[in-house]
Parts: C-alpha cells; sequence; structure tokens
C-alpha cells in the first residue's frame, strides 16, 4: 500500500521532509505528553523537535498493517541541548489510523518507558 511505504520513508528521514499530505486536516494526535487535534499543531510538533533537540533520529524496527489502522514500532533518538549533551532514547510504537481517503484521521504513540524514565536520562552525565 502507498501509505504504508510513505510512513515507512517518513521515518527514515524523521523529522526532516515529512509528507504532512497524508494526514487528515483534523488529525488527533496523542502521546504521553502531547494531545491535540490538527495537522497544523503535528507540523508545529515537528518543528519544534527538529530546531530544539539534536541529531533526532527515528529509528523504525517494525511497520505493518491491520484493517485500516497502520502499526510501527520504534525508537526515537536524540541529544537534548544542555551542557553535558545527555543522549536521549524513547522505545515505543504507534498506531496510525487512515479513512477511506488514506488520510490518517488519528495518530497515536505510546512509549515503553515512563514520562519519568526520560526526564531521568537528562540527568546523567555522558562519559566522554
Amino acid at each position: 500500500m502507498k501509505l504504508l511505504e510513505t510512513i515507512k520513508n517518513d521515518y527514515q528521514t524523521f523529522p526532516k521532509n515529512q509528507t504532512y499530505s497524508v494526514y487528515a486536516d483534523n488529525v488527533y494526535f496523542k502521546d504521553p505528553v502531547n494531545e491535540f487535534t490538527g495537522v497544523k499543531r503535528y507540523q508545529e510538533m515537528i518543528q519544534f523537535m527538529s530546531t530544539w533537540f539534536k541529531n533526532v533520529d527515528l529509528e523504525l524496527h517494525n511497520i505493518y498493517q491491520s484493517d485500516n489502522i497502520i502499526h510501527t514500532e520504534w525508537t526515537l533518538h536524540w541529544i537534548t541541548p544542555l551542557p553535558w549533551k545527555p543522549p536521549i532514547s524513547i522505545p515505543g510504537r504507534s498506531e496510525l489510523t487512515f479513512n477511506d481517503q488514506n488520510l490518517i484521521i488519528s495518530h497515536i504513540d505510546y512509549w515503553n518507558c515512563s514520562r519519568w524514565d526520560v526526564l531521568k536520562q537528562h540527568f546523567v552525565l555522558n562519559p566522554s
């Protein structure tokens, strides 16, 4: 399916050159720290990540489709621009639900760790 390939390609270039045209204007997004509606807000969130964090990389481990849902399993990496430059790693998965027009109407991310686990990564000194 073309949508699945588009999502796979977007993960490989994340956060650059994302294909926002595959999202419905009123797409619902939720992850452990954000919840909103609208593709414009989604674009702003991605732009924030690419501006604030360094070396953002979305490592795709698995992608498959069941009915009208695309499932992805991934690990998101970045370096936070604090003086000690902590490397952050968030393993997780996404469920992207699409409609009859092949537009994503819901994008829900689940982390395989707690928000506290992510916060703690910021306070581990890098031994380099």
